[in-house]
């Protein structure tokens, strides 16, 4: 049996564009899908379902899992109150590994325009995220991942955004992007706050998200989507209007499920 990957590799050469991710969704001999990744030095493969490699860490799902497990189940001191649960040197290791895995899976499934997979890979590093905010040890091992929150929080804005133009709901997209500058905002300052620093990643991720946002709006001719008019009558107290608005959004969130 040949253990080599000379025909993959010549069959699927490496020239990406600028900025382009090179990604396939391929069946295996046994019948299950998997992710290829097409690297400069070969060719990265990932399950689709679970974690990226197909391991279960210590016979759980994803290694956050297992790390949430160990937080609950910490011991208790006698007497007084329960230390806080931190991260072992080894378990922020294991959580990097994570979060690479998670990483190079969600840039592929936006490659293929699978946003959904894309908005749920986003969402479990973000929760991978707040867990060592939370529990790591080190504010250098903190700050090694707050770093990059700003890059997720856009990749997730542009899934959820790119979702809604495919299902031809421009009101739904341009709220997505509203909510992803919010957020990316709301990293900003506590960024500034918690570092007393002056730069952060995250300003030209913003300017992005507002011009497609712009961009939409005279594509599709939207003045004010839902939200924003909700939003404006809370503003101004017009509390009649505001739970009309309310109404409204309800029946159009019914109507898509």
């Amino acid at each position: 049996m040949r253990r080599d990957l000379d025909d993959v590799i010549q069959d699927w050469p490496y020239d990406p564009e600028p900025g382009e991710i090179l990604a396939r969704e391929v069946r295996t001999r046994e019948g299950r899908m998997v992710l290829q990744v097409r690297v400069e030095l070969g060719v990265l493969q990932l399950e689709v379902v679970g974690r990226p490699d197909g391991v279960r860490p210590h016979g759980f799902v994803t290694f956050l899992d297992y790390l949430r497990h160990s937080a609950a189940s910490r011991g208790q001191v006698p007497g007084g109150k329960s230390p806080p649960w931190m991260m072992s040197a080894q378990q922020c290791a294991e959580a990097d590994r994570e979060f690479i895995q998670y990483y190079h899976r969600r840039v592929a499934w936006l490659a293929l325009r699978r946003y959904d997979k894309a908005i749920q890979e986003a969402d479990h590093t973000l929760a991978l995220m707040d867990f060592v905010r939370r529990h790591g040890t080190e504010e250098d091992y903190v700050t090694s991942h707050e770093q990059f929150r700003g890059l997720v929080l856009f990749h997730r804005a542009q899934a959820a955004t790119a979702l809604a133009l495919e299902r031809r709901r421009p009101e739904e997209a341009i709220d997505a992007l509203r909510e992803g500058v919010d957020s990316l905002n709301a990293h900003q300052r506590a960024w500034w706050e918690e570092r007393d620093a002056s730069d952060s990643p995250n300003p030209t991720l913003i300017e992005q998200l507002q011009g497609l946002e712009q961009e939409i709006r005279k594509n599709f001719d939207v003045a004010k989507t839902l939200r924003e008019q909700l939003d404006d009558a809370v503003a101004s107290e017009d509390y009649e209007l505001a739970a009309t608005l309310r109404d409204r959004i309800r029946a159009q969130t019914r109507a898509r499920r």
